[in-house]
């Protein structure tokens, strides 16, 4: 994986010169409000996301995968990805859910994407722990990611990633 980063924030979304065409935003069935890519990809479309779990389009069940158009959150397509609920989220589900990101990035042709690590919007999942999972996994090889990361767990994975060398 050819990582680089960027911080959940739309400004800094808006400034991205050549960003990837998919963004991936996964997110919990019992979280609401949304949180974090989900959140932001919420706001920036109007509550188009909030209307789809109210009328039961979207469940965000585990493994449950939706494609829209997001040309407003300035990424050609968007992929919200259902991580099931909250309490049940572990190292095993976050390793099936990378599985799961780079099967639907391969069957969209995309060799760039951006996301935010399964579980890291929500804290269920260390930052460093995130990237060990990925490395062990061998999740995204092949595609170059722009991470969404906070400063904080962009500090730890660059600490890592660097050190792993």
């Amino acid at each position: 994986m050819k990582a680089s980063f960027v911080v959940p924030e739309l400004a800094k979304w808006d400034v991205l010169t050549e960003a990837p065409e998919l963004l991936v935003a996964p997110f919990f069935s019992d979280e609401r409000p949304l949180k974090g890519v989900a959140g932001l990809a919420d706001w920036r479309l109007c509550g188009r996301l909030s209307r789809l779990f109210s009328i039961q389009r979207v469940t965000g069940e585990f493994g449950e995968t939706t494609l829209l158009p997001a040309s407003r959150v300035g990424f050609a397509k968007l992929v919200l990805l259902g991580l099931g609920i909250a309490q049940e989220f572990n190292e095993e589900r976050f390793c099936s859910a990378m599985r799961l990101i780079e099967r639907v990035a391969a069957e969209l042709g995309s060799q760039r994407i951006a996301l935010a690590l399964p579980g890291r919007g929500t804290g269920q999942i260390r930052a460093r722990r995130a990237m060990e999972l990925c490395r062990d996994d061998g999740a995204l090889e092949g595609l170059e990611v722009l991470l969404i990361e906070t400063l904080a767990g962009q500090k730890d994975m660059g600490d890592f990633m660097v050190k792993s060398r």
